[in-house]
């Protein structure tokens, strides 16, 4: 297979469209059995309603070309469970768990000239998503629905690549108690575009948030879950029910316990306990692993050990270790690898 000629190692996280994507329609009850199509816009109803009540929810996940030229995705499996509980919340209809990786594994592997090839330093990130495309003025479920996954090819979601970040911390909220932020929902990104603005205009990479109840323990970013690691090689994830389980999240502490034979603690982290870190990253589909080198608040800055010029050796490892994993260096969980092509 020709890839197409772009200069890999060039690519910022944005939007290249490619050539194909997936797309299927709920109507008079069920979904239709969908197809590849080359149209990349949408037409629906001014009514509809994703624009009327933000009735939408999405995925996250990337294709990559294995040390031995495979295309392969990384747990979708996972992906799919987590937009069926995203529908559920969001009073959508699901699609099938068989749905949404036959959509994946076609999309893909149509646009497998996309795929980066290995060692490049970049993937195909694929986007499921889910929303309203029936008219609904009142308050309500809309009666129709699409489902559409496309793909484009990135570099690295922070500019620099992975290099240690600097964050702040919001004084906005990220998600109510009770609320959608353990659910991949759209509104929950909309919510966090006006701090991720603030944050940014003042020379931030992204946001800290804390749990809107108390705003005393961490929560996480706009897009990524938080890893800290305690000066005795303890793994530390926060634990609350307004976090999104994010799948690198869950794939990293596995890697850190049963890889790297690292004790792992999944628990409430008090914003107090931050600054007795030795390491700190982000976590996400989108970012893999970012070391965070220093996070400013109100009353002054908090320094992680490791530094801002480079990652600590703990999170280094477990990069490592989950990229070997996605590229083919590292032999896979069973189950965690679905080759495509």
């Amino acid at each position: 297979m020709e890839k197409k000629d772009l200069d890999w190692g060039k690519l910022g996280f944005g939007y290249i469209p490619t050539d194909y994507r997936f797309v299927a329609h709920y109507k008079a009850g069920k979904w239709d059995e969908g197809g590849l199509t080359g149209e990349s816009t949408v037409t629906m109803s001014e009514c509809a309603g994703v624009i009327q009540y933000a009735q939408t929810c999405f995925e996250g996940l990337k294709a990559y070309t294995t040390k031995n030229g495979r295309i392969v995705t990384f747990r979708p499996d996972l992906n799919a469970e987590r937009m069926i509980s995203s529908a559920k919340r969001l009073m959508i209809p699901e699609v099938s768990k068989e749905m949404f990786l036959r959509a994946v594994d076609e999309t893909v592997k149509a646009n497998a000239a996309w795929v980066p090839p290995y060692g490049s330093g970049a993937t195909l990130y694929i986007r499921p998503c889910l929303f309203g495309t029936g008219a609904v003025i009142g308050v309500a479920p809309a009666p129709e629905y699409e489902f559409r996954v496309f793909t484009t090819p990135v570099g690295p979601y922070f500019k620099g690549g992975i290099k240690p970040i600097r964050l702040m911390l919001s004084q906005y909220d990220r998600a109510a108690p009770h609320g959608t932020g353990d659910i991949k929902a759209g509104l929950n990104y909309a919510m966090s575009l006006y701090p991720g603005h603030v944050a940014h205009s003042k020379g931030y990479s992204e946001n800290m948030y804390l749990d809107a109840a108390t705003r005393t323990n961490v929560e996480e970013t706009g897009g990524a879950n938080f890893l800290f690691i305690t000066k005795d090689g303890t793994v530390v994830t926060p634990k609350s029910h307004t976090i999104l389980p994010s799948i690198t999240r869950r794939s990293l502490v596995y890697i850190a316990e049963h890889y790297l034979g690292l004790k792992v603690e999944e628990r409430v982290v008090p914003f107090e306990e931050v600054k007795d870190f030795a390491e700190a990253a982000l976590c996400g589909t989108a970012a893999v692993i970012s070391p965070v080198g220093a996070i400013d608040y109100e009353g002054g800055t908090i320094s992680i050990p490791s530094g801002m010029d480079d990652m600590g050796p703990v999170t280094r490892k477990l990069r490592e270790t989950i990229v070997g994993i996605q590229e083919g260096e590292i032999e896979a969980p069973e189950g965690w690898i679905r080759e495509i092509c």
